[in-house]
Formats: structure tokens, C-alpha cells, sequence
């Protein structure tokens, strides 16, 4: 699939349908027969060939294959052996065996020796792509219950952060680092980033995840209520105070607290905040006199500068830095464009499921749209997005009128990013040459990479297959 270039934009959602394609390996010995079914089927899936096991490991060792379509009849080899030594990998393929020679019992030891289905020679097209389409979703299920079994035990861990770019990957090696200390972590970043993620993510990695996870916004109560919803009150403390309330400090002793929003916190609590943040761990409740000693993990987010309101005397600077021991900052979302692809698909399946509608994939358009769109909003507004335009669409597909007015017009437009370093910014009303297009960045790619195929094709998004296939066109991959 072509890197397309149109109306002055990178149109970079054919990379990666080509990306996530599935990926098929068909083996026989006869030539016409496995180009036919190549040719058969190269629509649906990303397709390989071996005439022999030989040809088939070397392809399984260099690429990822999702489904072995193998002949029972190899040359003189047993297609049985190829099996065996497939369904051995760390991550095997799905397996389908055809031969011309079918027969129940041949059928029952494919099966037995771990193949998903058996199909006889000649080979009906039509039925054998359902029978694969069938044998990819099985597959999935399968993954998506030991995911599932996973992420209940680990609650909520680093599996509800998505993203997969550098910053990204930062963002989880320091609470990889941090999560098991006492440290007090400070989360920055805009509105919409997930930052509550983040710090339901150090709670789960720590060394109390059974123990409260107590959140606090700061931003959404009143300098007094504020104080009394962390600290607590006692009776007759102020007009309505008819009863002690225990405060947000003691609810999540033995756990954590968040803090969200800290920058909107006035400097009376701020001193209070101090106080517990010191080696007494201690405080009293509004109208009390008695010290209230507790143990609790702090972590603290915002969207402001807390440094630049320092400055400005508006935030406490020792308190900062008690906050600050290790700063977490979160990415917006267009400095990491190239992690809307997994996003989409992850909010897609989440709320097709929500809904219960179909599963339903993007247009090219509609994905044209998301990437040129800036997201001020970040991960939330991106989610919303996709919420709207799982409920709105009618057909198969959501198309950009399926998507909110303010993505689908094209308000917000910026730079289009291609994964892993290689950037390409393009003025939208410039026209470029399609051809010129491809070749400029197949040509940076395996120039930053040193003519490595496997590492440029990773850059550009598309599979290493695909590539060579470019390369091998002839192509002039060092103009522009």
C-alpha cells in the first residue's frame, strides 16, 4: 500500500491498515498453487511463500507470521514435522493443513497434533478465507482471556496506558522505577493526558496495591471544604460541622492519596500539606488538637507550571519540592501522534463493546482526519471522538461525518508524524508528487537507519516485506 500524499497532507492511515494486516505463510512444493492462493488472498492478508520447511523457518525466524497454511505433502517432507516444530515457537502461528490426500484419520492428527482445522485439495477459496478469518478470531479470544486474566490481577497497572512511542516508553520506565518506593511523585502534563492513569498505575505497582487508592480534585472544592476533606473535622468546627469527618489523609492510610489538580490549592492548606509531607507524617483535624499520625503514599498532578507560580510566589517552594522528589511529565497527544493508531483501536473495541455494536473499523478519511487533527483535549477528547463515532455510525465503517464537527472539518490541523523519529512536515495547501513523496522517505528512513530494512521498514510503519517490495521496484530511494 502506497504512503499516499493528498491534499497537501500525509495520508498515513493506509501504513498502518498495511501494518495491521494479518500475516499469512503458505507452504507447497507446487509453484502454481501456492501463487495462486497468494494471489487469492494477498487482499485480505499480508501473504508469504516457502516451497519447502526449509523456506518456511527462515521466513517464520525474520518475520511475524498470525496464520501457517500448510500442504500435508511438502516434496518429500512430512507437513506433520512442520507443525510440530511451528506449534514449538514462544508464539506460534494459527495452523491450517490442506492436502489432496483427505481422509478423517489424516484430518484428526492434524488436529490432535495441535492444527486448528484441515482443509482438502482443490481448495475452495471462498470457504478457506472464512475458515481463516475464523481461525484469526479464535486466536484473538484467546489472547484477549489470558490479557484479561492478566490485567485482574495486576488491576490497574501500566496496562491501561497506551502508547507505544519514546516518550511514552519513558513515562513507563519511570513509574517501573519509582512505584515500589515511598518517594512522592508529582505527575505534569496537560488536561486529558492521564494522569490519574499514571498515578493508579503507581499504586498498583507498588508495595500496597491491596491498600486504599484514595483520589482527591482540589481544583472542584473551596479553600475551606478542601482543608476538611483532607484533614477532617471535628464536631462544631465550623457552621454544619454536626459531626467528626474523617478526612482523605486517614481514608487512605496504608495506601495512597491523590492529589489532583495541586496547583489550585491555597496557602493556608499548602502549609498544612507541608506538615504531613515532613518526617512526622502528622496533622490535626479543622478544630481539633490531637496529632493524627499516619502512613501514606502522596502523589500529586497538575497542568500548571507549579515552578513558574514558585517564582511568582503563588505555590510554596519548599512544598514543591517535596512534591517534586521524581517528576512524571506526560506527553500531549501531538508530540505522539504516532500512538493514535492503537489508541483508536483501543477505544474502538472499548466502546463497540459499551454499545453493543459491531466491531467497526476507520475509513481511510476518517483516519486522515484524526491524524491531521491536533487534540487539545488530548487522550480524553480523542476518546470521546471515537465514543461519537462508534454511536453515530450506520454502515460498516465510521466515516468522517461520524466523527465530531470540530475533528471532520479539519480545525486543529497540524503536523503529521511518522513513528519512531521520522517527521515529515507538510503545508496543507501544498500539493506534493506521490512518487517524490514515497521515495523522500523511504529514502530518510534507510539513511537514519544505515540501510537497515528491518529498522526502516519499523520507522516508516509498514511491514519489511512491503519494503523490499518498494526497493525492488526500482524506485529512485535517493532523490529528493
Amino acid at each position: 500500500m502506497p504512503l499516499d500524499f493528498a491534499s497537501g497532507c500525509v495520508k498515513l492511515s493506509h501504513v498502518f491498515v498495511a501494518f495491521m494486516n494479518p500475516t499469512l505463510l503458505i507452504v507447497d512444493d507446487e509453484k502454481h498453487t501456492r501463487e495462486g492462493l497468494r494471489a487469492s488472498l494477498e487482499d485480505s492478508f499480508d501473504v508469504y511463500i516457502a516451497a519447502d520447511i526449509a523456506g518456511a523457518q527462515a521466513v517464520l525466524e525474520r518475520e511475524q507470521v498470525d496464520l501457517l497454511l500448510t500442504d500435508l505433502r511438502i516434496g518429500g517432507e512430512d507437513g506433520m514435522h512442520l507443525i510440530d516444530k511451528v506449534l514449538a515457537r514462544p508464539h506460534p502461528p494459527v495452523v491450517v493443513m490442506m492436502t489432496a490426500y483427505g481422509s478423517v484419520d489424516t484430518a484428526v492428527e492434524a488436529m490432535r497434533r495441535g492444527a486448528y482445522d484441515f482443509v482438502t485439495k482443490p481448495v475452495n477459496i471462498d470457504r478457506l478465507e472464512i475458515l481463516l478469518q475464523r481461525a484469526l478470531r479464535s486466536q484473538r479470544v484467546e489472547k484477549e482471556v489470558v490479557e484479561l486474566k492478566r490485567q485482574v490481577d495486576k488491576r490497574f497497572g501500566l496496562e491501561r496506558l497506551v502508547g507505544e512511542s519514546a516518550a511514552m516508553h519513558e513515562v513507563y520506565e519511570t513509574i517501573r522505577q519509582v512505584a515500589p518506593t515511598r518517594a512522592t511523585v508529582l505527575i505534569q502534563g496537560e488536561s486529558g493526558t492521564g494522569k490519574e492513569l499514571v498515578a493508579q498505575a503507581l499504586h498498583s505497582l507498588s508495595e500496597r496495591p491491596k491498600a486504599k487508592f484514595v483520589t482527591v480534585h482540589c481544583a472542584a472544592l473551596s479553600p475551606q471544604l478542601l482543608e476538611s476533606e483532607l484533614f477532617g473535622h471535628e464536631k462544631g468546627a465550623f457552621t454544619g460541622a454536626g459531626e467528626r469527618r474523617i478526612g482523605r489523609f486517614e481514608q487512605a492510610n496504608g495506601g495512597t492519596l491523590f492529589l489532583d489538580e495541586i496547583g489550585e490549592i491555597d496557602q493556608t492548606t499548602q502549609v498544612k500539606l507541608l506538615r504531613v509531607l515532613g518526617e512526622e507524617r502528622s496533622f490535626e483535624r479543622v478544630g481539633g488538637n490531637a496529632t493524627i499520625k499516619v502512613d501514606v503514599r502522596l502523589v500529586a498532578a497538575t497542568n500548571r507550571d507549579l515552578a513558574k507560580m514558585v517564582e511568582e510566589g503563588k505555590f510554596r517552594e519548599d512544598l514543591f519540592f517535596r512534591l517534586s522528589v521524581v517528576p512524571v511529565t506526560l506527553p500531549p497527544l501531538r508530540a505522539r501522534k504516532e500512538d493514535l493508531p492503537v489508541l483508536v483501536q483501543s477505544f474502538l473495541k472499548a466502546f463497540s463493546e459499551e454499545n453493543g455494536k459491531p466491531f467497526r473499523e476507520l475509513t481511510p478519511d476518517a483516519m486522515q482526519a484524526i491524524l491531521q487533527h491536533d487534540w487539545p483535549g488530548n487522550v480524553r477528547e480523542l476518546r470521546t471522538a471515537i465514543e461519537h463515532g462508534v454511536v453515530m455510525a450506520s454502515g460498516s465503517k465510521i466515516t468522517p461525518r461520524d466523527l465530531p464537527a470540530k475533528v471532520r472539518s479539519g480545525e486543529g490541523a497540524g503536523v503529521v508524524r511518522i513513528p519512531e523519529g521520522t517527521s515529515v512536515s507538510v503545508v496543507r495547501e501544498e500539493r506534493l508528487n506521490l512518487d517524490r513523496g514515497e521515495d523522500r522517505l523511504i529514502a530518510q528512513a534507510m539513511a537514519e537507519t544505515k540501510g537497515n530494512v528491518t529498522q526502516a521498514a519499523k520507522r516508516l510503519g509498514i511491514s519489511r516485506r512491503t519494503l523490499h517490495r518498494r526497493l525492488k521496484e526500482g524506485r529512485q530511494v535517493g532523490a529528493g
